[in-house]
């Protein structure tokens, strides 16, 4: 079965998006800072990676993006940080899938190591970058919006908490995506992002 490319990125767009949301927003485990700030532990940005794996960089970082930033907008202690969630959401996923397959290719291998390495590999380059951009950014989001004092307080908190989520979602979407890929190969739904250079 042939499938449409654009219609398929669409669609897993809005459905990388649908399910970032619903786990950020109501499986995620919130620890209060104080002066209504608070982090989370959750995972949302193993969403936008799995999106990043199946559908490229862009389908991934997008979707989550979108996703993340409308579950800060519905949040009124997440509101503020919105914008800032959109951009490392995009870029999560970009890195991601820039690694995975531009990189790695791995949408043209049967390998499962290499399979399993790239994965794993572009998974924990995009969240890494999250979990130095993040705590920076935030930063200095923060001196903007509430002061000096209050970021110095929040930011050793953000940056564990962000480190935790990088490692826990890395697992996670890896662990994801090697189960699911090949159920959607036997399916007929899998779809090879880049090209072929071997």
């Amino acid at each position: 079965m042939k499938i449409d490319n654009k219609i398929y990125k669409l669609a897993l767009t809005g459905l990388i998006a649908a399910l970032s949301y619903v786990v950020f927003t109501f499986l995620q485990i919130k620890i209060p800072l104080g002066a209504g700030d608070a982090v989370s532990i959750h995972f949302g940005n193993a969403v936008c990676v799995l999106g990043a794996l199946l559908g490229g960089g862009l389908v991934g970082g997008l979707g989550g993006a979108i996703g993340m930033s409308i579950g800060d907008l519905f949040d009124p202690v997440y509101v503020i940080y919105a914008p800032k969630t959109f951009i490392l959401k995009l870029l999560i996923g970009l890195i991601t899938g820039f690694v995975a397959h531009n990189i790695g290719r791995i949408s043209f291998t049967d390998d499962r190591k290499h399979i399993a390495r790239f994965a794993f590999g572009a998974a924990i380059a995009g969240l890494l970058f999250n979990a130095v951009a993040d705590p920076l950014l935030g930063y200095y989001y923060k001196i903007l919006i509430l002061g000096k004092p209050a970021a110095d307080l929040m930011i050793a908190w953000n940056a564990g908490v962000s480190l935790f989520n990088s490692v826990t979602n890395s697992i996670v979407s890896g662990i994801i995506y090697m189960a699911l890929r090949p159920a959607l190969v036997k399916s007929g739904l899998f779809m090879k992002i880049g090209k072929d250079r071997a």
